[in-house]
């Protein structure tokens, strides 16, 4: 048996190459039209323009749908583990659940609503995914040390600790480095008074957002020992 067959280990392998996949095919389509800069553009302006929009917007609604069955299928193996162990997290799981299905909403908002057709709609998708998503990062590592060594060993919980921590650190200077951008083009004028604090946000967003995404390797080893199983009962009419 092949390891990415065990259990429900293909979900976060998937999710991960996919959403991987997805910022780079559109990256690179952008670049040979010449439709961003080479370096660091905004993710956003990599799928702002067809074809590298539909592809964005399709590969990202395919990601968001992949997310949420992650999200779901780790919500209900936490959920297994403090019945087992008797130590039930209800809320703080409950509340990673309500974050993470919040940033795959919000990605989906992101990919529908470009930023250079309905700006201020893609803006505050934008702004709600790295919040949620640095969120629902930051709760499962708490989760991961709480439950360890049940749940996760020191390592991995000290892994998406540092993670979460990284995320949470290059959030902040994304935001308000992208607060200072005035420019509106897809190709930046790096002679401009805001270009250092554009080329800051773009590197930060571009952490945040692999952060989030690699968080989900993490699931690999956990999701190798379930599966969930789906039970179908037919009322009996009256």
């Amino acid at each position: 048996m092949f390891w990415f067959t065990q259990g429900l280990c293909f979900l976060p392998v998937f999710l991960v190459v996919w959403s991987s996949s997805t910022f780079i095919i559109s990256y690179l389509i952008a670049i040979f039209r010449g439709d961003v800069d080479l370096i660091f553009p905004y993710i956003s302006d990599t799928g702002a323009k067809p074809p590298e929009s539909c592809i964005f917007g399709l590969m990202t609604f395919i990601s968001a749908c992949a997310g949420i069955s992650t999200i779901y299928a780790r919500y209900k193996f936490v959920e297994k583990l403090g019945e087992q162990t008797g130590a039930k997290r209800t809320c703080l799981n409950r509340c990673a659940l309500v974050g993470g299905m919040l940033s795959c909403l919000s990605m989906c908002i992101v990919a529908t609503f470009q930023e250079t057709a309905v700006t201020v709609v893609h803006d505050i998708g934008a702004l709600l995914f790295f919040i949620s998503g640095v969120v629902y990062i930051i709760l499962q590592s708490v989760i991961s040390y709480q439950t360890y060594p049940f749940g996760s060993s020191s390592s991995l919980y000290r892994v998406r600790s540092g993670i979460a921590l990284l995320a949470a650190l290059a959030f902040f200077p994304a935001v308000i480095c992208a607060s200072f951008v005035k420019q509106s083009t897809l190709i930046r004028d790096r002679d401009a008074e805001d270009y250092p604090f554009y080329l800051a946000s773009a590197v930060c967003e571009w952490v945040v957002a692999f952060s989030f995404i690699l968080f989900f390797l993490t699931y690999i080893d956990d999701f190798k020992v379930f599966t969930l199983n789906v039970k179908t009962e037919l009322e009996e009419s009256s």
